[in-house]
């Protein structure tokens, strides 16, 4: 049994919030290189030119890449050979944060109680979701998620038989509903199967998977590459005002699910996606 004290953790979490907040994923500014030289439309061109160089200024500054520093959302796998010690896990996720989001002086946007709104100044707490996986080690990703995009998100559940030109219609109608609004151009994740909750925290999870690793299940990778090129056809474009970028990517995960149910959730985000991983 392989032991991990907690303020490992900490530490780790503290790391990987300043390095989400203020580092643009590799694959994203990839993919937003990439739809600079194929767009023609002038504004459309201005407005990739300002995200990519946000980016850069962001990094070499180590400022925030967007205003909206997000709630913060830890995915852990936690290998069943390890043991925790040191103090509490939860415990040691918040204090990551919260010297994290001081320490970079990122703003705090949680609020304590959804209907009085009292900020915990803080940016904790941070919701948090742990699988156990098989092995030794723990892999923690994190990704802080603006509201703008996550306000755009949406869950159906459809009956068994819909077919998959109903899902896409779905999915196609949530990034037209989200507009200018969710800040394009978006990556989606889609999560399919499992119940009403689990289908929504795959469309989180897919988030986190670089848009240019291939899906490894044929059929969702050509799903998700109709899907994109179908976004792509909208005419939206960067901060929906025209051109050919209305999304960088699509990311599915699937799970099995009951025979007398189809849930399909979405996920919207910008294009700021932001997240950051590290294994213990």
């Amino acid at each position: 049994m392989r032991e991990i004290n907690v303020s490992r953790i900490k530490k780790a979490v503290e790391e990987l919030c300043l390095k989400a907040n203020f580092t643009l994923r590799k694959d994203i500014l990839n993919a937003l290189e990439r739809a600079l030289k194929k767009e023609t439309n002038p504004r459309a061109r201005s407005i990739l030119k300002t995200i990519i160089e946000n980016a850069r200024l962001a990094k070499a500054n180590s400022l925030a890449i967007c205003q909206d520093t997000g709630m913060v959302f830890v995915h852990l796998d936690i290998g069943q050979n390890v043991r925790l010690f040191g103090g509490s896990l939860r415990k040691a996720i918040t204090d990551g944060v919260k010297e994290a989001y001081a320490r970079g002086c990122l703003r705090k946007s949680v609020v304590g109680n959804p209907l009085f709104r009292e900020n915990t100044k803080t940016n904790t707490p941070a919701i948090i979701v742990t699988d156990i996986v098989d092995g030794n080690k723990v892999k923690i990703d994190l990704a802080p998620k603006g509201f703008g995009s996550e306000n755009k998100s949406m869950i159906k559940m459809f009956k068994p038989t819909a077919s998959a030109d109903e899902i896409k219609d779905f999915i196609i109608d949530v990034v037209k509903g989200a507009g200018p609004d969710a800040c394009p151009p978006f990556v989606l994740g889609v999560g399919i199967g499992g119940t009403f909750e689990v289908a929504a925290g795959l469309a989180k999870k897919a988030l986190i998977r670089p848009i240019d690793r291939k899906n490894p299940d044929k059929r969702l990778a050509r799903l998700e590459k109709e899907l994109l090129e179908e976004m792509n056809s909208l005419g939206m474009g960067p901060m929906a005002l025209g051109g050919k970028a209305t999304a960088l990517g699509v990311n599915i995960l699937s799970y099995a699910t009951h025979i007398a149910g189809l849930p399909v959730a979405v996920n919207m985000s910008c294009h700021a996606t932001r997240s950051a991983s590290k294994t213990l």
